[in-house]
């Protein structure tokens, strides 16, 4: 295209995307947003300014390369963008859906200075799906190079790493604990905004560049990491375990029937397909009244499903304002429009039960204090504040750490007294020669392209590591 003649579409709004009515998508699990058409991705397109500096890629965790695949949506040469994109990210239908793009990339378009920035995590989703509406052969490397690397973990952040080291040619083995490839975007992502077809499908693309996949492989149990590399072969070795080790309160009734960690009751929906009974042999007992515990994208996911398996009141619980709510924007608005009830400025501190069973919730009421050590505005009791909602249902959505087995089982790994690998944020190294960390099993719970920007690095620093270079 011809920058000289081209005008760009000045519209200071994003192109509206289609969405599914609020009241008919709360019950049912299909997808939220439907997508752009042809004629929306152009127009949205258009409104990139090709800014010579690409603030965007640098707000990008995997530096897609982003005004590129852009221009080649505008000129309607969609398997080009789809190239553009897969260049620096294995996973472009998983990230255009579900990474937080206000926070990163669209955070840093010019457009956003007066208006709406470009919808660009909107138009990667349109680029992938285009391309997946087609059978296209991956571009494989033709030769293996003989070297052989373990990745333990088959979420963002072990898939991307170990898609990145078969592109260099490397026999790359991912070892994951679950019976299904996919970690968090499996169990976590609730199908009304990740399909587990797609994510199939995009782990299938990485499977025919000749990525190995064990699954029921619990490293640290069915063997440890110096039994891969001492017994087995493997040269390095990449830890993408995820922290799926859940928070609870340390309030009394936590241990009655009916109180959930959000990480077990979005598993059994997503991974154990819940969401589909009575077809499915997995159903979850939620009953008519749920109250969710937490404010962040794991509480909001678990409230929507909640609404979407029969529950006729869904309470958010948060201890602090709506400022501080640490869920995306976008995932706030969708549980409002569905009916998600939000109980701000409260606090539990009992789950009441009656014959073993949650009976109700005991919240105590806050106000806001003076910022604490993470910015936001400390929650202060209100003294004499503290009232009973009734609920069948009590879902904790607190946060959550890495599993303690790895560590356990690899004495001369590092980890902090939280439970994350101490890794160089450099080259992603661990204290233990050849063994290098990413994602949740290093931060705690964060987002997917954080996760496979870390696999991103891990990547260059491997292939640096046994090509006998210097990450």
């Amino acid at each position: 295209m011809s920058e000289a003649k081209r005008i760009p579409n000045m519209t200071l709004e994003k192109t509206p995307i289609p969405e599914q009515d609020p009241q008919v998508r709360n019950k049912n699990f299909s997808e939220v947003a439907l997508g752009y058409t042809e004629e929306m991705a152009h127009e949205e397109a258009t409104r990139c300014l090709h800014c010579k500096h690409k603030p965007c890629v640098n707000g990008c965790p995997v530096h897609v390369q982003i005004p590129d695949f852009i221009a080649k949506v505008e000129e309607g040469d969609y398997e080009g963008a789809y190239e553009i994109i897969k260049q620096t990210n294995s996973l472009p239908a998983i990230c255009g859906r579900v990474c937080p793009q206000e926070d990163q990339c669209e955070k840093q378009c010019v457009r956003g200075i007066k208006g709406e920035p470009v919808g660009i995590g909107r138009l990667e989703r349109f680029v992938a799906d285009k391309y997946m509406e087609t059978d296209h052969p991956e571009v494989c490397p033709a030769h293996t190079n003989g070297h052989k690397v373990a990745i333990v973990g088959a979420g963002p952040a072990g898939l991307t790493c170990a898609g990145d080291l078969a592109n260099k040619g490397y026999e790359v083995t991912v070892f994951e604990s679950l019976h299904v490839a996919g970690g968090v975007l499996m169990y976590g992502i609730p199908e009304f905004r990740l399909p587990k077809a797609l994510v199939q499908k995009e782990i299938s693309l990485l499977v025919q560049c000749g990525v190995k996949i064990e699954t029921n492989m619990v490293i640290g149990a069915t063997m440890s990491v110096d039994e891969l590399m001492q017994q087995y072969g493997f040269e390095a070795v990449f830890l993408g375990s995820g922290a799926g080790l859940p928070h609870f309160m340390n309030i009394p009734g936590t241990n009655l029937n009916g109180v959930y960690s959000a990480n077990e009751f979005l598993t059994r929906s997503n991974l154990m397909h819940a969401y589909a009974w009575p077809e499915s042999a997995t159903p979850i007992q939620v009953g008519k009244h749920v109250a969710v515990v937490g404010g962040g994208n794991v509480a909001m996911d678990a409230a929507r499903t909640a609404l979407r398996l029969g529950a006729e009141n869904v309470y958010i619980i948060y201890r602090r304002s709506e400022t501080e709510l640490p869920a995306r924007a976008e995932e706030v608005h969708h549980a409002k429009d569905e009916g998600v009830q939000f109980k701000l400025l409260n606090n539990p501190t009992k789950i009441v039960g009656e014959d073993g069973w949650v009976k109700a919730i005991e919240v105590v009421s806050m106000e806001l204090g003076e910022p604490d050590e993470s910015g936001r505005r400390r929650p202060i009791v209100v003294e004499g504040s503290e009232h009973e909602i009734p609920v069948e249902t009590v879902i904790m959505a607190i946060g959550q750490s890495p599993n303690p087995l790895l560590r356990q089982t690899t004495p001369d790994l590092k980890c902090e007294d939280w439970g994350g690998i101490i890794v160089d944020p450099e080259t992603m190294a661990t204290s233990k020669p050849g063994v290098y960390a990413g994602g949740d099993a290093v931060t705690g719970a964060a987002t997917v392209i954080l996760a496979m920007g870390a696999g991103k690095t891990a990547a260059r620093s491997i292939d640096a590591y046994l090509q006998g270079q210097k990450a």
